[in-house]
Parts: structure tokens; sequence; C-alpha cells
């Protein structure tokens, strides 16, 4: 779907090739009654694969297939999403890059080298009083002392934490105003806790997690202190990229069952394909899914190079597909008909995981709302 070049098309067939052997869509109803789908030997073949390097520096032990490691990553969150597949994707790659780009030399030896073996996964705890996709204020504080870090408060949401074995979390300090700082927390550490939550996708764990004087020493910072605001608006524009892959791959799939059936099931007689309203309704969803496509692709594309556009695209595209991708999942299960609402059927599988990626750190009116500012700027800084 994504893939460009000779070298991007042997990256996707492989990942395609090992996604279907482990974990093939219809495989979320066996994990759906599962505590954690989390399972550490398959994962440590992924990272074989390149899966967990993707968006860390050479220098840091990283690399890219083809120059834009976002965009190498995007074809494998497409693939997840086509299968709504588990796996620790997500917070392990916001974790790598993290450490990748701002860790010191002892986290990029250390923690960062467990991340790209495969050896361990990590999580980020994204959680501020503005809400999604503003990055002011902080519910999680820290108080240093004879150099230590106590860390206190409501981490907030993230995925497969309970299977992780470090935690990226941002704290402010109580006294003064130099603004949020991000701490590589283990997840033994004495005073963390995970409270378990329920949620729509069947295959993904989600944990609410509270940090009660969680003691670390100052070297756990990440990167400068204060400039956690700063990062997290870049991991948020690497993450919204991802969830737009995951997006389009769960999309795509979805249209291409509901065309395979359309024209194998007869009605009166008639292939259902051939009624007049039934090609309309595939030529509106067939739009809809190359335009999900065509702004993940661009969003990568710009935010992988660094592009000062970057974060207006991310947003349009997950304002456009927070819309339009339930909905246009919701339209196949329609033209299945009664099969299509059956929990054996694969569709809602796809749904869910749609469902959660378009709400999952931030709202379509939010991002729309965000880029509505962004262009703001941009048009006041040409003036």
């Amino acid at each position: 779907m994504f893939a460009q070049s000779p070298d991007q098309q042997l990256f996707e067939q492989v990942t395609e090739s090992f996604l279907d052997t482990h974990y093939p869509v219809g495989r979320g109803r066996e994990l759906a009654a599962a505590e954690s789908t989390f399972e550490p030997g398959l994962w440590r073949k992924a990272a074989a694969l390149g899966w967990t390097t993707l968006l860390v520096p050479e220098e840091a032990g990283g690399g890219s297939v083809n120059g834009n490691g976002l965009a190498d990553l995007l074809i494998v969150a497409s693939q997840f999403g086509r299968r709504a597949a588990p796996g620790p994707l997500l917070g392990t790659n916001m974790l790598a890059a993290a450490l990748g780009q701002w860790g010191s030399t002892d986290q990029r030896g250390g923690p960062l080298a467990e991340l790209l073996a495969g050896e361990a996964t990590g999580a980020w705890a994204y959680a501020t009083t503005g809400g999604p996709l503003r990055t002011t204020g902080h519910r999680v504080t820290a108080i240093r002392s004879a150099g230590e870090v106590a860390l206190s408060g409501a981490a907030g949401c993230a995925e497969g934490a309970a299977d992780a074995k470090y935690l990226l979390v941002a704290a402010g300090e109580l006294e003064g105003n130099s603004g949020r700082t991000h701490y590589l927390v283990p997840r033994d550490a004495p005073g963390l806790e995970l409270t378990t939550l329920d949620g729509l996708d069947l295959t993904r764990r989600f944990y609410d997690i509270t940090l009660r004087d969680v003691t670390l020493p100052e070297a756990a910072c990440v990167g400068e202190p204060g400039s956690a605001d700063q990062h997290d608006a870049y991991l948020l524009d690497l993450l919204g990229v991802l969830l737009l892959g995951e997006i389009a791959g769960a999309v795509a799939h979805a249209f291409e069952m509901t065309c395979a059936w359309a024209a194998n099931r007869y009605s009166f007689g008639r292939p259902l394909n051939s009624y007049q309203e039934i090609k309309h309704r595939m030529a509106d969803l067939r739009t809809a899914v190359e335009a999900i496509e065509a702004v993940a692709a661009r969003a990568a594309s710009a935010v992988g190079t660094g592009r000062p556009d970057g974060p207006s695209w991310v947003c349009a595209g997950m304002a456009y597909a927070g819309r339009q991708a339930p909905e246009l999942i919701q339209d196949c299960i329609q033209l299945h008909g009664g099969i299509g609402v059956t929990f054996e059927h694969d569709l809602h599988l796809l749904l869910r995981r749609v469902a959660v990626d378009t709400r999952l750190f931030g709202t379509p009116s939010e991002y729309a709302q965000r880029l509505g500012a962004l262009m703001a700027a941009t048009a006041g800084a040409a003036s």
C-alpha cells in the first residue's frame, strides 16, 4: 500500500508474511479473553525484522529502509491495521524515538538497546491537564532532592503498560515554571500502580497509571529539563502518522472484503455489485479509502523529513479519517447484510481498531482545531 521502492516492497512482503502467519485478522476473537496478548518470543522475531529501529537515528543504533524511517514504519502500521494485530508497536517505537533523539549515553546503551533487540518493550504515558493534543499543564509532579526525583500523580492511560519494561512519563515540578520533563520509569519501580481498563479493541490492553512517590535517580531524565512539552508535540506527530497507517490498512481491508462479497453474493439472480445503487456506494467508499491512504503517505513524508508543514498534514489526516473511517466500515458491514453484524465476521474487529485509533489521542474536532491554529500561526508569520 505504502511501499514505493523495491526495498520497501520487500519489507512489506516480509511484514505481511509474518503477520499472516502469526496474527491473521480472525485471531482477534481467540485473544479477546486473554489477560495479555503480548508474546515475547514473537516480538523478538519482529524486532529482528527492523520494526523497532526505524524511528531511531543511525548513531543511536537505528536505521531505515528507504531513508525515511517513519515512512517505512507506516508500512508496518498499515499491515497491523489490516489484521487488527496485537503487539507493542506504538508504545515501543515512541519510547525508542524519545531515547534515540534525546536519551543519554547510558540510556542508549542500556534501555534503548533492549528495545531495539526486542528484549524489552515500552509504553508512553501521555497525559496533560490541557486535554489531548495540548502540551500544557501537568498531572504528574516531580520533587527533587539529593540527586533523586520523586514522581507522584496520575500519568494517564497507556497501551501495554503491564507488559512493558520501561515507561515514558512526563512530570512538572511543583515550584517554578520550568515546564514538564520526561523520565524513564522502570515498570517494576516501587510505587507504580496499574489499573486494568476495559477496551473496545479485542487485541489491545490499556492501563491507567498512577505514581505514588516513585523515586528515581536524576539520570532517569530524558532530554533537557523542561523540554517535554516540545518533545511531546513531536511524538504526537509521529504517533498520528502511525495511527493513520493503521486506519488506512483497516479500511482498505474492509473495502476489499466488501468488494469480494458484493461480486459473489447474488440477489434476485444478479450479483449484488451489478445494482446501480451498490455501484455508487462502492465508488464513494473507494474514494474515501484512497483519500485516507494519500493523506497518510503525505503526512509520513512531511513529518519523516522534518518539513514544517508536517504537523498540519497529521492534523488534516486525523480530522478526515476520524470522521470517515468508522462510517466507511459501518457501510461495509451494512453491505454484508445480516452476516456483517455477527461476532464471527471479521469486519467488527477492523471497526473496533479504527474506532479506538480515531479517538486514542484526540477527537477529529480537536485535530481540526489544532489544524486551524497551525494554519493561523503560519499565516501570521507570513504577514
